[in-house]
């Protein structure tokens, strides 16, 4: 007759517990396999959330650029009206239409000045070095 602090014959190793080990390593598993869904689902509703937020506040800013300028609107039908009292109502619109015209030009010539210092675009610096450092490669490699 067996006793019972012999190791039980049959299945596989038991532990302490008295079951087989693969039962643990499967248990295990599972475990890990619902903890790593479980920690995708808690990643998926937070960038939801996050998602949302990020559209909220990106409409509201939207919202303020829209707001922004129609008070740039105002402005310039304020500063029409001022001028209006000490000049006709058209050499008023005339002069601040001239004035923005002229600061639209230079943004436009300040532009274009960017651009072509821009151009082209490729990243030249960067080109220069990996060509330097292939024909590093190459010399090392000559050695």
């Amino acid at each position: 007759m067996p006793s019972s602090t012999q190791p039980h014959q049959g299945s596989g190793q038991r532990t302490a517990g008295s079951e087989p080990v693969s039962e643990l390593v499967q248990r295990a598993s599972q475990q890990l396999t619902a903890l790593v869904r479980s920690e995708l689902r808690l990643a998926q509703a937070e960038m939801k959330e996050k998602g949302k937020r990020y559209g909220k506040g990106g409409g509201l800013f939207g919202g303020a650029g829209l707001v922004g300028f129609l008070m740039l609107q105002a402005l310039v039908a304020t500063v029409i009206a001022a001028l209006a009292v000490v000049l006709p109502v058209w050499a008023a619109g005339l002069i601040v239409t001239a004035a923005l015209g002229a600061v639209a030009a230079v943004m436009v010539l300040t532009g274009k000045k960017e651009f072509s210092q821009a151009a082209p675009p490729t990243p030249e610096q960067t080109m220069e070095n990996v060509k330097a450092d292939v024909a590093e490669i190459k010399e090392s490699a000559h050695r």
